[in-house]
């Protein structure tokens, strides 16, 4: 692997055969992922609001 040059060019024509081969989502797709995504983050920042709460309260009575 030592023997093969780096070559530009060739670099930029894989990516682009490589790109071509992408599946792109449309934007129906888009936004039910992004929603998907938004509300995930929602529950998993409320469970560590939670959590941190719950050992705060916790620690501020075992500390007093």
């Amino acid at each position: 692997m030592a023997d093969r040059k780096f070559s530009p060019k060739k670099f930029l024509d894989e990516v682009v055969a490589e790109m071509k081969k992408v599946s792109w989502s449309n934007k129906k797709e888009l936004a039910t992922y992004t929603g998907v995504v938004g509300i995930a983050v929602v529950i998993v920042c409320a469970l560590i609001w939670v959590c941190d709460t719950f050992f705060a309260r916790l620690f501020y009575i075992i500390l007093k």
